[in-house]
């Protein structure tokens, strides 16, 4: 069966070299790693190189519910790309544009066969979109 892959983009108002920093460290990644405001992202942590681990928390802010996200890294591409598999086997790549002054992040991933594909994208587009806004603000 062939997979569906979602793409996800936004472009960020801040240089390439800021916005690596903030889409990879830890203690960045627990600020924007959720996509709406009553969700929290209290741990996070990335070891960014191949065969490399990447995971956080994520949680509802009243504890009803939260899960960690699990990944291992297949490439990463100091400031252009990052590409990983998550623990159920899906891939994902992070694509990192230099646009003069500005940062084009885009993220393509495997579906996954559970939620609609159009609630993945929005999950996914509204964590990009959290992210953004971080990294423009901070």
């Amino acid at each position: 069966m062939e997979q569906t892959k979602i793409t996800v983009d936004a472009t960020i108002a801040a240089h390439i070299s800021k916005v690596w920093e903030y889409y990879t460290q830890p203690e960045h990644i627990t600020k924007w790693n959720f996509a709406t405001s009553d969700w929290q992202c209290p741990k996070a942590e990335n070891d960014l190189k191949p065969g490399g681990k990447y995971s956080a928390r994520m949680e509802a802010k009243d504890g009803s519910f939260g899960f960690d996200f699990e990944a291992i890294y297949d490439e990463v591409i100091d400031q252009k790309k990052l590409t990983y598999t998550m623990g159920d086997g899906r891939q994902a790549t992070t694509d990192f544009e230099n646009l003069e002054g500005t940062t084009k992040v885009t993220t393509t991933f495997d579906a996954e066969n559970t939620n609609e594909v159009e609630m993945q994208r929005a999950g996914w587009q509204a964590i990009l979109n959290n992210f953004k806004k971080y990294a423009e603000t901070n």
